[in-house]
């Protein structure tokens, strides 16, 4: 793309070719309408190359051989340890080495176009886009422009940074030699899940985590992973975070910490949070802030601060971009909804917008489901108990010890693991559920449609769970909950 004077149009243009872009691109081609996609980087975006696929098969190989290590039969016939090179072979399968050809392949099978190039707002329904070359092209759309840029790892201004090897999830997910030290900056999902994968690939981890181990979780959760990383051989510092860095003498990195010690290590790790990609979109044309993260409507139209859309309502953000759930398959769950929306309102459709409505993503605040890598595994849907209380709910919370349960005694030799179930009394519906244990992961969908089909527990009572399976905790669950209100609908 290098003729300055060419101009485009098209009925929907997507900025960001990740899950979420590529979601809404797909449901506004499948409901007739015409659509670009704009991209600067890989297609497939941070999930497909640099998250979600990737960190999962460097934790998948490490996980599978503790659990061969917990049944006897199998441990014995384990004689050698895990092939790092193999797993960084596998790794790269799953970031598909970096390349993006299928993905390009598979968007002009949905007929949806790609433009290559870094795409900022130039107005009104205009996108002005700058390819590797410095041409640059116009965009016109005629019904809609969704941002769906995502998020970037943030990084603390701590004085000597720039002097050290630093990673962020990027460089971490790449890695070529696993180093002999590492230090995880956060405590979090990110971290806890890195300290997992790089302890078992032969690293000696430190992790400082001034908030503590998956501290937006239920405090058990945390508590089981930590004593998990411990047992691995991870160093957990708790409350520290850094206050300098410095390249030694003899090459290490060396952090001061805000107690007044020092450590060293080979390699830095930051998972500290993360920030929204949209400092140069041009947001500034739109009357918004550069750099900030977008609020939306149900729908995903881009809000000013009264609630109102912007600008008569053809500027949607879906995906990180707009702060609602930092997790792709809401973003994937967003994107359908605003596609599907903005479909409606090409063709003069009704939209329906309102709370569990086909153009809302309602879950968004109320049944996010997430599973977290580590060893135990953590899945969870729904409110904490802390936030349950913070929302105003009359809850009931409901625990049972995982290791407990037949199905998951024979899963594992000394498994440990535990549930948890929060219930708004008022209602008599679930509103929250927390699994901690190994392969909990597949537990979480049936929380999931429990909590946005919001069931009554005497319906839930009618759901028998398979014998003898890890699932059986349900049935714990709701015999330490008692016989439900019959008075309730």
């Amino acid at each position: 793309m290098t003729n300055s004077t060419e101009t485009m149009t098209y009925d929907v243009i997507v900025l960001g070719a990740g899950p979420a872009g590529e979601n809404v691109a797909d449901r506004v081609a499948q409901g007739g309408l015409s659509v670009a996609i704009v991209e600067a980087e890989l297609v497939g975006g941070e999930c497909s190359y640099w998250a979600c696929m990737p960190t999962k098969a460097l934790l998948r190989s490490g996980a599978a051989l503790h659990a061969a290590q917990q049944l006897p039969g199998a441990r014995e016939a384990i004689t050698a340890p895990l092939d790092v090179q193999a797993i960084l072979h596998r790794r790269d399968s799953f970031a598909s080495n970096w390349a993006d050809d299928g993905q390009v392949s598979w968007l002009q099978s949905a007929g949806i176009d790609l433009i290559r190039g870094h795409g900022r707002l130039g107005g009104t329904r205009t996108i002005e886009v700058t390819d590797a070359q410095d041409g640059t092209s116009r965009l016109t759309a005629r019904r809609a422009v969704v941002i769906a840029t995502g998020s970037h790892a943030l990084m603390p201004d701590v004085p000597g940074l720039a002097d050290v090897p630093v990673w962020t999830n990027r460089e971490a997910v790449a890695v070529e030699q696993v180093p002999a030290r590492l230090a995880i900056l956060g405590g979090g999902v990110v971290g806890s899940e890195m300290a997992t994968a790089f302890a078992r690939l032969g690293s000696t981890v430190t992790v400082l985590a001034r908030d503590g181990i998956l501290p937006t979780n239920e405090p058990f959760a945390g508590e089981l992973v930590s004593q998990a990383l411990k047992e691995m051989g991870v160093t957990i510092d708790l409350g520290t975070g850094i206050t300098a860095a410095r390249r030694a003498d003899n090459g290490a990195t060396v952090l001061t910490l805000d107690n007044g010690a020092e450590l060293e290590t080979d390699q830095v790790f930051f998972a500290v949070g993360r920030g929204p990609n949209t400092t140069d979109l041009g947001l500034d044309e739109v009357g918004l802030e550069p750099g900030s993260w977008l609020a939306v409507d149900e729908s995903m139209r881009v809000i000013n601060s009264l609630g109102d859309p912007i600008d008569g309502g053809w500027l949607y953000a879906v995906g990180d971009v707009n702060h609602r759930v930092l997790l792709t398959h809401q973003g994937k769950y967003q994107a359908r909804a605003a596609g599907d929306a903005i479909v409606a309102r090409a063709k003069d459709q009704p939209v329906d917008d309102e709370p569990w409505g086909w153009h809302a993503a309602t879950a968004d605040t109320t049944a996010v489901p997430q599973v977290i890598f580590t060893d135990p595994e953590v899945a969870a849907v729904g409110l904490t108990a802390t936030q349950a209380k913070r929302h105003g709910y009359r809850t009931k919370v409901v625990d049972y010890n995982l290791g407990s349960v037949a199905g998951a005694a024979l899963h594992a030799d000394g498994y440990t693991g535990h549930a948890r179930m929060i219930v708004d009394e008022d209602r008599q519906v679930i509103i929250g559920m927390t699994f901690v244990g190994p392969d909990v992961a597949e537990l979480v969908h049936a929380a999931t449609i429990a909590i946005t089909g919001e069931i009554p527990l005497k319906r839930l009572w009618h759901a028998v769970p398979a014998y003898p399976t890890i699932s059986e905790v349900w049935l714990r669950l709701l015999e330490g909950y008692g016989r439900p209100d019959p008075t309730t609908i």
